[in-house]
């Protein structure tokens, strides 16, 4: 069964692949807590996924896909949709700790293994390293360069760095940083859209570059309501 999910308007489109009800519910809310994912398609079993993957209408980006399930395996669903020409993202989320079965998730395409259980933490670490990962393969659109290839290969596999805290991506702060220097004093909400992320994202990028002294923060006072945080970057500080 394919159960069609609600739309919204965000970059990164992700199909979810459980037999558990609760487990699709669970990426769901943890994709719309990270923002800048929309839920394409939810499917309960391997015969919907190969389906939903390859139809059109539900081409996505990156798939959250389940290794067991009562009609078939991860496995047979990435060797069928990837024998029809389907290259989207995968990242595996599964109880199985197996190595050959990962070595085979792997082979076939799998970029993430994510073990249950785990943790908000977890999931988010894995789901921005894909989302730097994709916006650097979007960037390098045509003949790539090395650098290109290392930096796309780079973001998988730095999950963490220690440059950055949990759950920040190198690309996004790249791409608030630079909205901010362009635009001038801005809000965690003028920001959030124009990268297609939630506001809560947005403000710990910002929140960031305030703590880091690249950024200033100050209210912003209204003719209504409690004053909003403002941001403005701070010429001082130099390149980021």
């Amino acid at each position: 069964m394919i159960r069609l999910a609600r739309a919204a308007d965000d970059p990164i489109r992700v199909i979810t692949v459980d037999d558990d009800a609760l487990a699709l519910e669970l990426h769901r809310a943890h994709l719309a807590r990270i923002g800048g994912f929309r839920v394409v398609a939810e499917c309960t079993g391997a015969h919907a996924a190969v389906a939903a993957l390859t139809r059109t209408a539900h081409r996505a980006d990156l798939v959250l896909l389940d290794v067991t399930m009562p009609d078939g395996t991860g496995i047979d669903v990435l060797r069928h949709v990837r024998a029809r020409g389907v290259c989207a993202g995968v990242i595996a989320v599964s109880g199985v700790r197996d190595i050959e079965v990962v070595r085979e998730m792997v082979t076939l395409g799998a970029v993430q293994y994510l073990i249950k259980p785990y943790t908000f933490a977890t999931f988010r670490d894995r789901i921005e390293a894909f989302r730097e990962y994709h916006l650097r393969s979007l960037a390098a659109a045509g003949a790539a360069t090395q650098h290109d290839v290392d930096r796309m290969f780079a973001s998988l596999r730095a999950i963490r760095t220690a440059a950055l805290p949990k759950g920040l991506a190198a690309l996004t702060l790249e791409r608030v940083t630079a909205i901010l220097r362009e635009r001038g004093p801005s809000t965690a909400n003028e920001i959030a859209p124009r990268l297609g992320i939630s506001r809560e994202v947005s403000r710990r990028y910002l929140e960031y570059l305030a703590d880091t002294r690249r950024a200033d923060r100050r209210a912003r006072y209204g003719a209504r309501g409690r004053p909003q945080t403002e941001y403005a970057w701070n010429a001082r500080s130099g390149p980021l």
